[in-house]
């Protein structure tokens, strides 16, 4: 209802009550996409890569990480296998764009870790292996650190 009184808001050219409308929207949990010229009202969700752990923002190669995620799904129609909820509420799962297996992507590229803990997937370990031996992303330093014992170590800097 909201996303129609918004629209009907932005044709009366009354932009406050639009803005207000759309931050509802936002504030729900819920975001606005165009697709072919037509509103569709989509649910967003946090999920988690199932298997890797990627560094964080402030480590080395962090936004490489994020960004290079940012380019392989950016736009692409994804499909997502959801296995379980983090303790965080977010979705843990294991992300196709265009039937690529991006966790594969981000462990051959060397962006991210094989996270052994929560996963012990043969592959996952053959990606990462694949690149620690050719000493490319992450793995061109000599000891990078883990991403779980950074954030240990800088809670403050977490997201």
């Amino acid at each position: 209802m909201a996303a129609v009184k918004c629209n009907e808001a932005r044709a009366a050219r009354n932009y406050d009550r639009a803005y207000a409308l759309h931050k509802q929207i936002k504030d729900a949990g819920y975001g606005v996409l165009y697709i072919n010229r037509r509103q569709m009202l989509a649910r967003k969700y946090r999920i988690r890569l199932r298997g890797i752990d990627a560094p964080e923002n402030a480590m080395p190669y962090g936004k490489e990480a994020k960004d290079e995620l940012v380019k392989i799904i950016s736009g692409q129609c994804l499909k997502i296998l959801v296995y379980n909820e983090d303790q965080y509420g977010r979705f843990v799962g294991d992300i196709y764009c265009n039937g690529i297996f991006v966790q594969k992507l981000m462990l051959k590229k060397g962006l991210a870790w094989h996270y052994t803990a929560y996963d012990n997937r043969p592959k996952l370990a053959k990606w990462e292996k694949c690149a620690r031996d050719k000493r490319i992303g992450l793995w061109a330093s000599s000891n990078p650190e883990m991403p779980w014992k950074w954030r240990r170590n800088h809670p403050e800097q977490r997201y």
